[in-house]
């Protein structure tokens, strides 16, 4: 006899009065979402507003409230599922919580399918300032990213903080007090040609590259490109390759990480650790285990030695 099907868990998480609960609502009245289906919502979190639990059921939907962390371990999850039987899960996650708990009590037929951070675009950088890890984390481990409550001089804010550089992947939208929205990744500018026979990236866009490359390596397949970066080879490298980027300060100097992309060349292994390299290479577009889907890999065409630059870390702002 096959086994079940696995239930779809959507997480919708961010600080309090952050426009989750809004959100959610207007998923769940959408017919092309919830139709002939039954819902679960796990209410971690009670904020301002609230849910009419007779209108959710209209739409299918029974809210279980979750009134601590201690309350999400397997049995008493899967006790839930057994009760109520559920097409799917949406969970609106305490913004102070880690989110970690939450997946280790996933139940064996509970699958990830996305997290959603909603961000109340007027207290970005209070939270920002006063409680940055955290904050770090709801961007970073999200698919979709949505800021509340934007004017213009917010989104020149955002704009100019690069929010993209925390997460390269995600869907990020800005939405203004009159429910307009703005997809960010189209209104972001780039300081280099990407129609260019040789797309030139310049030592101090090289983030900006790197994070749009991995957000839409569509953009990106066919081109040839030139930059300036460090070698990276070891033995989890595949045999013919090496791995060229920079070191980036994403959030805080607790978050630098090495950015680069995989790079197929003969001569790799006569690379050394760690030198700089000038890379002119084209790219294409393959499914790599790293990149959890599609991303783009180079194909060198040269590689020459080149000197460090003025500014070895690269920043995003």
């Amino acid at each position: 006899m096959p086994g079940k099907q696995p239930i779809p868990v959507y997480v919708f998480t961010g600080f309090l009065e952050s426009g989750k609960t809004r959100f959610i609502k207007e998923i769940i009245v959408d017919p092309g979402f919830t139709e002939n289906e039954h819902t679960v919502l796990l209410l971690c979190e009670d904020g301002i507003e609230e849910y009419d639990e007779r209108e959710m059921q209209r739409y299918g939907t029974t809210v279980v409230p979750i009134e601590s962390p201690e309350r999400l371990t397997p049995n008493i999850l899967k006790r839930i599922e057994q009760k109520y039987e559920p097409d799917r899960i949406i969970v609106e996650y305490n913004g102070m919580w880690k989110l970690n708990d939450l997946a280790a009590a996933f139940p064996a037929r509970w699958e990830l399918y996305q997290i959603v951070t909603t961000v109340d675009a007027t207290t970005f950088e209070l939270y920002s300032n006063n409680m940055g890890p955290m904050m770090f984390e709801h961007i970073t481990t999200a698919d979709l990213v949505v800021f509340n409550r934007c004017t213009e001089a917010l989104k020149d804010m955002l704009y100019r903080k690069n929010i993209r550089a925390m997460n390269p992947r995600a869907t990020i939208y800005l939405d203004d007090v009159d429910g307009n929205s703005e997809d960010y990744a189209r209104s972001m500018p780039l300081p280099f040609d990407v129609d260019a026979e040789i797309i030139d990236v310049a030592p101090a866009d090289y983030g900006l590259w790197y994070i749009d490359a991995m957000g839409n390596p569509d953009k990106y397949d066919g081109k040839t490109v030139r930059f300036l970066g460090q070698v990276y080879v070891g033995s989890d490298v595949p045999a013919g390759s090496f791995v060229p980027g920079r070191f980036g300060m994403v959030c805080c100097a607790d978050d630098i990480s090495f950015l680069g992309f995989l790079c197929r060349y003969p001569g790799a292994g006569d690379l050394k650790l760690r030198d700089w390299v000038r890379v002119t290479a084209s790219i294409t577009v393959e499914a790599l285990p790293q990149y959890r889907g599609q991303g783009p890999v180079l194909h060198a065409v040269d590689v020459t030695p080149a000197e460090k630059p003025a500014e070895e870390l690269v920043y995003f702002n």
